[in-house]
């Protein structure tokens, strides 16, 4: 594995729907992946995000940030088998969302089997119980994801202190 590469990497941001509002870290979560995104905007790298069955679990929380940006609409558990999604020939996915042990953990299966780099945010990751959570990270550190941060991601994107970037980019991790 290698660091993340803004010229390599995608952001995947799965599920985070006001469907799932009602668990106990959504809001922290919530607002975790929407750094993500914005520290992704900033850096150039491009932004994905999911919806698993919107009619009942309903649209993606306004705190990830897609600006009317429309997700992938999707029932398979796999975002990576979802009908639309294409991770315009990035080798390198960074990953955040809900659930870690159903959706996050079957993407990044499935990518790890594409050949693609995966990397999930620990702080940017959740289910319903902390168990299942751990679960999830577990497979995916077992299956050859890198387990990171959002700070530690966004940060690796970023390659070198100083500029602007480098100062927009450390405003959002603090």
């Amino acid at each position: 594995m290698s660091l993340l590469d803004r010229e390599r990497a995608a952001v995947l941001v799965v599920d985070v729907q006001e469907g799932f509002r009602s668990y106990a870290t959504f809001d922290a979560v919530a607002a975790a992946c929407g750094r993500l995104v914005e520290g992704a905007r900033i850096l150039g790298v491009p932004v994905i995000a999911t919806a698993q069955y919107p009619k009942g679990l309903g649209p993606v929380a306004p705190e990830v940030g897609l600006d009317g940006e429309a997700p992938v609409e999707k029932t398979v558990f796999s975002a990576a088998r979802a009908e639309g999604f294409d991770l315009g020939g990035r080798d390198q996915a960074l990953i955040c969302g809900i659930e870690t042990h159903v959706c996050v953990w079957q993407t990044a299966s499935d990518l790890l089997d594409r050949g693609v780099e995966v990397h999930v945010a620990r702080d940017a990751v959740t289910s319903r119980t902390g168990e299942n959570r751990r679960l999830g990270l577990d497979r995916m550190a077992g299956a050859g994801a890198v387990v990171t941060s959002v700070e530690t991601a966004l940060f690796e994107l970023l390659g070198e202190a100083g500029g602007p970037e480098f100062k927009t980019v450390q405003g959002l991790v603090k």
